[in-house]
């Protein structure tokens, strides 16, 4: 693990206005295996791009180019979701050409977030840009949602619909717009998806309900989810679990055209036998050996820690990890656990 530059630029919001862009670079020089882009939570009211910076260091440490974006505020510069929306896809083209600086092609950068932060970078990635219709092509190689919420909002009741888009500020016909089950299809760009099972603002229900959507629909999803975690749970210092909790945070995967994504993103698929920055093994690797559970990653992002450094909050660490063997033929016989698990 090494330590990461930090620095600072902005990028130019759909209404001109200049937004903040934190970076974070691995600290040796070297050319970083791949790149993220995160967007704060706050439900598009509060928050900034500071609230991300730990997960970013975190994964800068790693090797990870990683960003953390600002966008316009509901109330503070932005009239609607649209506006915000408007900002993430402006952020990521910004982004993009960034990581081009630091030697990354577009099939190694990812976009995420947290919350409300997760949704727009899933709306940005599923949708076109332009009307409300699913995405001809991602922006981004894959997305990491950390507690994302939106999911479904065909689940909401309409007295719960109405005042979500008052809050947002679009029309109750417009609100189905920014449900993002409505725009699972083929070609869905890879998601890993960090979630609670006692998350308040986005039942994990609705959250299995869309990992399923995906994987019927033939692409990539893993949803890793955290026993007893509510809401942001993320956070340093928000931790599942007590360190001396015997709960344990449980990990779920499901996986759909793993050979497909492999091809379309050989330059992430292609990882080191050895990963001593994400800790990673197999399944079959660990069959037998007592007292050790696997941490595996997959897809595109499989190998270069942005599977797991993400979450920093307390109580995620290999001890508390209980994992759920389904993993692809195309993605097994690499990786061998080395040092410490790097998801605490």
């Amino acid at each position: 693990m090494t330590a990461c530059r930090e620095s600072a630029t902005r990028y130019a919001a759909a209404d001109g206005r200049e937004l903040p862009l934190l970076l974070f670079a691995p600290g040796d020089g070297a050319r970083p295996r791949a790149g993220i882009v995160l967007f704060h939570g706050g439900a598009l009211r509060g928050g900034s791009a500071d609230g991300l910076a730990p997960h970013c260091r975190k994964l800068a440490s790693r090797g990870i180019f990683a960003v953390s974006a600002g966008y316009r505020l509901l109330d503070q510069g932005a009239a609607s979701i649209d506006d915000c929306v408007a900002d993430v896809r402006r952020a990521v083209a910004q982004v993009r050409q960034l990581a081009a600086l630091q030697g990354l092609t577009a099939r190694q950068l990812a976009s995420g977030g947290s919350s409300a932060g997760a949704h727009l970078a899933l709306v940005a990635a599923m949708t076109a840009p332009h009307g409300p219709a699913p995405a001809p092509e991602a922006a981004v190689a894959a997305v990491v949602a950390l507690n994302p919420a939106g999911l479904d909002l065909r689940a909401l009741d309409p007295a719960a619909r109405r005042h979500l888009a008052g809050q947002v500020g679009v029309a109750v016909d417009r609100l189905a717009d920014y449900s993002l089950i409505r725009y699972v299809r083929p070609g869905n760009p890879p998601m890993l998806i960090h979630h609670g099972t006692r998350d308040a603002i986005e039942p994990i229900d609705r959250v299995r309900r869309f990992r399923d959507a995906l994987v019927r629909a033939g692409n990539e999803c893993r949803l890793r989810e955290y026993h007893q975690a509510g809401h942001g749970f993320h956070y340093p210092g928000n931790g599942p679990t007590s360190p001396t909790s015997p709960t344990a945070p449980r990990g779920s995967s499901s996986t759909g055209s793993a050979g497909r994504d492999r091809r379309r993103w050989p330059a992430l698929a292609r990882h080191p036998r050895t990963d001593r920055a994400c800790g990673t093994v197999p399944p079959d690797e660990t069959a037998g050996r007592r007292g050790r559970t696997p941490a595996t990653g997959e897809g595109p992002l499989r190998g270069h820690g942005v599977d797991r450094a993400p979450v920093v909050g307390r109580g995620v660490g290999r001890r508390a990890r209980r994992r759920v063997r389904c993993r692809p033929a195309a993605l097994r016989g690499s990786g061998r656990r080395r040092g410490r698990d790097a998801g605490a």
